[in-house]
């Protein structure tokens, strides 16, 4: 059991100070009794997670402490965030006796069955029911996409090409995985945050647990030590593609802390920084200003992963070009340099440009030519099969299988295409981009009324394209799935507002020191 007691000693070194130090500036858009009690829940959490044998002991002492503090919260939504990844999202199958298999759950499943169905269940059955549970147009567009995918099914990746057959069944635990994993999670969050106090409170949360993710992941990066890995071995030996993820750019380790991947690490990381662009307006302390950032860059860097570095960079020259209303003429610069730069690569002069991009420096590896023959491969299924995709592409794809036993599509527009067809990426983007859509509109019209709310959601804005920009490098897989289906629902619930000239421009008081109880 105390194997892990010298990972958990370091883990907990980092985040006492963070705790202890974020706590003035967390009081400025959170409760203090909220604040209190999440800070002790994923310290206890935390402890419980690395001391558990098995993520069955971990479950059975977390899930009634996070049903407790559930029902005391008074804003859930930020407290699932606040323990989105207190450890690490381990699967594990749930044993059964009558069927072979029922499901897989981790952490986020846990929190979705102790914080997400509660939340979606007590809004159903309040009193501003027709308000809260009416079907928007999101709503539909996810409901679709839902429904394409339970109706074709995708046989698991097994090994020696061992093909699965669809039952009823396999399509009911489809309609219950979409349900649990993907649309409670966007009910929630677009219905559950239905102030501005609510959407604040949960970037903050948000953001105080990826400061501790940002430090522990430059811990492990300096050390060369990944803090979670051997919890995790603990939890799944079989999962090998998880728990051997010490992996190197260069001689350097890429951080992962908590979030399972290098780059599901540093989506997470961007977006926290997305948030707190919005989040500094509010604070009025310089130091605390520059040192969020700082460590949220730094943790940032620590990943080594190419995509999150320039959707990070894409987050923060869109918050600066909205926030300025130069939108306009930011996309009439920026359609001419993509012209220039067009022109540039059909002259004989393109291919000296290229090499000499750092970030295109990889080009003539192992890295690059894998990816070249990945998306040749696509496009060529994708022309075959393009309505609805081909379910066994797959299995057609054999001879792509990586190191580590895995096909890695590396870009998510490509594997909807793939496996779901142009009207399954039809559906996922319609519903993505009507979201920014709506809260574009609703912060061009917050802005000359209450500038605090329309930059609020010029940092939505701004998180939902700069994931726009990242899932084209990788996967929508762990945390990077999370949050975009709860940039989604913060963009709906943010749209859905009230009239801006209703709400005032501090919704929740600011806590002074003189009020903090020490």
């Amino acid at each position: 059991m105390f194997t892990h007691l010298k990972e958990l000693i370091v883990v907990l070194a980092i985040a006492g100070p963070v705790f202890l130090l974020a706590k003035p500036v967390a009081l400025r858009f959170s409760l203090e009794s909220d604040f209190v009690r999440r800070r002790n829940l994923w310290l206890l959490l935390t402890i419980i997670g690395f001391l558990s044998p098995s993520f069955w002991w971990y479950a059975l002492v977390a899930t009634p402490m996070i049903l407790w503090a559930r029902r005391k919260d008074s804003n859930p939504i930020a407290l699932y965030l606040f323990l989105l990844h207190v450890v690490p999202p381990v699967s594990v199958n749930i044993p059964v006796i009558v069927i072979n298999r029922l499901f897989d759950i981790d952490n986020y499943r846990l929190l979705s069955f102790c914080i997400l169905i509660p939340i979606a269940w007590g809004l159903r059955h309040s009193r501003n029911r027709d308000r809260n549970v009416g079907f928007r147009a999101m709503d539909r567009w996810l409901i679709a996409y839902g429904a394409v995918q339970v109706a074709l099914f995708v046989p698991p990746d097994l090994p020696h090409q061992v093909i699965l057959h669809d039952s009823l069944t396999n399509a009911l635990r489809r309609l219950f995985l979409f349900i649990v994993d993907v649309y409670v999670l966007y009910f929630s969050v677009s219905r559950s945050c239905a102030n501005k106090r609510a959407i604040v409170d949960a970037e903050a949360s948000f953001c105080v647990s990826c400061v501790v993710m940002a430090l522990v992941g430059f811990f492990e990066t300096s050390r060369h030590w990944l803090l979670y890995s051997g919890l995790a071995l603990s939890w799944n030996r079989h999962d090998l593609t998880f728990v051997l993820a010490y992996l190197l750019r260069g001689a350097s380790l890429r951080a992962q802390a908590s979030a399972g991947h290098a780059i599901a690490l540093a989506y997470l990381l961007a977006i926290a920084l997305g948030f707190w662009l919005y989040l500094r307006s509010r604070e009025t302390f310089k130091p605390a200003k520059l040192s969020v950032a700082a460590v949220l860059l730094l943790g940032l860097l620590a990943t080594y992963s190419r995509g999150p570095w320039l959707g990070a960079a894409l987050i923060y020259m869109a918050f600066i070009a909205l926030r300025r209303r130069v939108f306009s003429r930011s996309l009439l610069y920026g359609t001419i340099l993509a012209f220039m730069f067009a022109a540039v690569m059909l002259s004989p002069l393109g291919n000296t440009v290229i090499n000499a991009l750092p970030i295109t420096s990889w080009r003539s590896g192992a890295d690059f030519i894998y990816r070249q023959r990945l998306a040749e491969r696509t496009y060529e299924l994708v022309r075959a099969h393009p309505w609805f995709g081909d379910q066994l592409a797959m299995l057609k794809m054999e001879d792509l299988r990586q190191g580590q036993g895995i096909i890695d599509l590396v870009n998510t527009y490509a594997g909807i295409a793939l496996l779901n067809g142009l009207v399954g990426l039809t559906l996922f983007l319609g519903f993505i981009f009507t979201g920014l859509y709506r809260a574009f509109r609703a912060a061009r019209i917050a802005i000359p009324i209450d500038p605090d709310l329309g930059l609020l959601g010029i940092s939505l804005v701004a998180c939902i394209l700069g994931t726009l920009f990242i899932i084209a490098d990788t996967s929508l897989i762990l945390g990077i799935q999370k949050l975009f289906y709860v940039l989604a629902g913060l963009a709906a619930a943010y749209a859905n507002l009230s009239r801006p000239s209703d709400t005032p421009v501090v919704s929740h008081p600011i806590i002074t020191p003189s009020r903090v109880s020490h």
